[in-house]
């Protein structure tokens, strides 16, 4: 019997190496794939849209917010991956009575290491984990910036919400060259075009989840900010799964934001 502690404090113990996981978290679905565990992963959710063999495939156990309990009674599986963000705490309880659920806290780059470290520990996939760190890590080290525009990110619609400095997508930003202009708020604020406006606000980022916005959604954000004070202001649709996953997916994201920070800081 060996002992894990988890991201949020809590310990689960397994007997043997597990051979039927579950996992309740997009990005970190990805990541067992990536660590070579597609016989072990029995089931995922809805929105495990990577990779696209498992997702058209694997059993599904509802959505990240809705998951199908009885399904996974069903399944039996040895071990559970959630996430306290994304995942309800209600229903994750519910299942930690029955089955070891090993729960992700993520809340920048070191703590994402950290997750994906400790699933390489969980699965016996350690040294795989630790090659995909090491990858990440070096990337990420070559990404530097003289200027970072003052820039909002958002990822909801009516109301629009953007992103606090406490999580993980601000993270994202500031290794990205973006700085956040709502950074000294928390979580997931709401905010106006007139908070924008007093912000002065240089770029303005724009989800693909999320909230999927689309072309229609700058055209109303340029006239709605060109009344009211920001004429010049950028606007600009962005991959929000490179700002907001947190697996092994972050192999991709360096260089996307290098050519995203360039295009963006280089047009006129």
């Amino acid at each position: 019997m060996q002992a894990f502690t988890d991201q949020t404090g809590h310990t689960i113990f397994l007997e043997n190496t597990p051979k039927r996981i579950i996992s309740l978290v997009p990005s970190q679905t990805e990541l067992l794939f990536d660590l070579g565990l597609d016989e072990e992963v029995i089931a995922i959710t809805k929105f495990c849209v990577h990779p696209p063999e498992w997702f058209y495939t694997k059993r599904r156990i509802g959505g990240t917010k809705k998951l199908h309990i009885d399904i996974i009674h069903q399944l039996q599986p040895d071990l559970i991956i959630a996430n306290k963000e994304e995942n309800v705490k209600e229903q994750i309880e519910e299942l930690a009575k029955d089955y070891p659920v090993w729960i992700s806290d993520v809340t920048d780059l070191p703590t994402a290491y950290e997750m994906i470290e400790q699933i390489g520990l969980l699965t016996g996939k350690y040294e795989k984990a630790k090659d995909i760190v090491s990858t990440i890590k070096a990337d990420f080290s070559q990404l530097q910036y003289s200027r970072k525009p003052k820039t909002c990110y958002l990822i909801w619609n009516d109301p629009y919400m953007t992103v606090g400095g406490d999580t993980f997508i601000h993270s994202m930003m500031e290794s990205a060259g973006f700085g956040n202009i709502f950074k000294s708020k928390q979580r997931y604020p709401v905010v106006t075009t007139e908070d924008l406006v007093a912000a002065d606000c240089e770029l303005l980022l724009l989800s693909s989840e999320p909230f999927p916005f689309k072309q229609k959604h700058i055209d109303e954000l340029k006239e709605s900010l060109n009344i009211i004070g920001l004429p010049n202001i950028k606007i600009a649709l962005v991959d929000g799964e490179m700002f907001s996953w947190y697996g092994s997916r972050l192999q991709h994201a360096p260089h996307y934001f290098k050519e995203l920070h360039t295009l963006l800081t280089n047009r006129q």
